[in-house]
C-alpha cells in the first residue's frame, strides 16, 4: 500500500527486537522491552510557513 503523509507527518515502522540473546536464552513476550528503533516509512512534504 503505497500513501503520502500530510505535512510534516512520518510513518514509522517498528523494528522487532531480538528473541533470543546472545547465550540463546529465549525470551517470553512479557519480558520484552518496547522497541526503540524503527524505519523511515515515508515522509510528507513539510509544513508550510510565511513563505510558502
Amino acid at each position: 500500500m503505497k500513501f503520502r503523509p500530510l505535512h510534516d507527518r512520518v510513518v514509522v515502522r517498528r523494528i522487532e527486537g531480538e528473541e533470543r540473546t546472545k547465550g540463546g536464552i529465549i525470551i517470553p513476550d512479557t519480558a520484552k522491552e518496547k522497541p526503540q528503533e524503527g524505519e523511515v516509512v515515508a515522509v510528507g512534504p513539510g509544513a508550510r510557513d510565511e513563505q510558502g
